[in-house]
């Protein structure tokens, strides 16, 4: 089960970890401690020489500083890290959350990325989509959610593509159907079976381990704000997995909570 669960999610050691940092050592602020992290990644089936690997990289990476005490280490995460994992928090857990009837109006955006740019061609392809952009075709990138300008502008700066790009707020208009835009603007086909992949994996008897288990869901479930960009119903095929994905979550998240926090306490207190 547990493998199977895993496999909902793509792990890797480094992604599992920070799954675990973001779930656990950011709310309580302190460190983590080698062997807190080895174990809890080891339920995962990540081995020990891939758990430290991770712990290395992650540091090397920016986010996490060693301490010293002795013969044992604990890890701190550093600022970048916190502003990392509160960002993706704040998404992953108001993915698919109700609001505000759409009121029609898009986010268009034209920006043109050097083609032999392959970095700034990456970064805005990822974090556009992270911000819930979809594509109608070269350069010309729209979203269902106009307040998200500001990020975008933010993506398009850190790309070296702000100069010269386009940004409008427009109603559709003109003949065809919207929800068969959105349908060529984002692979709704390929969304819905990873949600149907996800209620496979996590709809059955919760799991014997609650923390080995509440890292395996919030893995799982973070990179749907990636992929899904949270259209308004009225633009989704009639029957949308999503919504019954993002109950089955909320439900088995807080099901789990407490006694993954408490394992994660005894594992950082031994």
């Amino acid at each position: 089960m547990l493998s199977r669960r895993q496999a909902a999610g793509a792990p890797s050691a480094r992604g599992l970890l920070l799954t675990l940092l973001g779930e656990f050592v950011l709310p309580s602020g302190g460190p983590a401690w080698t062997s807190a992290v080895v174990t809890a990644l080891g339920r995962l089936g990540v081995e020990e020489k891939a758990a430290r690997q991770a712990l290395m990289r992650t540091a090397a990476a920016g986010w996490l500083n060693a301490e010293k005490l002795g013969r044992r280490t604990r890890w701190h995460l550093t600022p970048s890290a916190r502003r990392l994992l509160t960002d993706g928090a704040e998404r992953i857990y108001s993915h698919l959350v109700e609001t505000e009837p759409w009121d029609g109006r898009w986010l268009l955006i034209s920006a043109r990325v050097p083609d032999q740019d392959r970095r700034a061609r990456h970064l805005v392809r990822t974090r556009l989509s992270w911000a819930g952009f979809g594509s109608l075709g070269p350069g010309l990138w729209i979203s269902s959610h106009p307040d998200r300008e500001a990020e975008a502008l933010g993506v398009l700066r850190d790309a070296g593509a702000a100069d010269g790009a386009q940004l409008f707020t427009a109603t559709r208009t003109g003949p065809g159907d919207a929800a068969a835009m959105a349908g060529q603007a984002w692979d709704l086909v390929g969304i819905e079976q990873e949600y149907e992949q996800f209620l496979a994996a996590f709809g059955d008897e919760p799991p014997a381990d609650p923390l080995a288990g509440q890292i395996a869901l919030v893995h799982a479930w973070r990179r749907f704000p990636a992929i899904d960009p949270a259209l308004p119903r009225e633009l989704l095929p009639q029957h949308w997995s999503g919504l019954a994905a993002a109950r089955l979550f909320a439900r088995a998240h807080a099901a789990q909570a407490s006694g993954a926090q408490s394992e994660w306490a005894r594992l950082s207190a031994a």
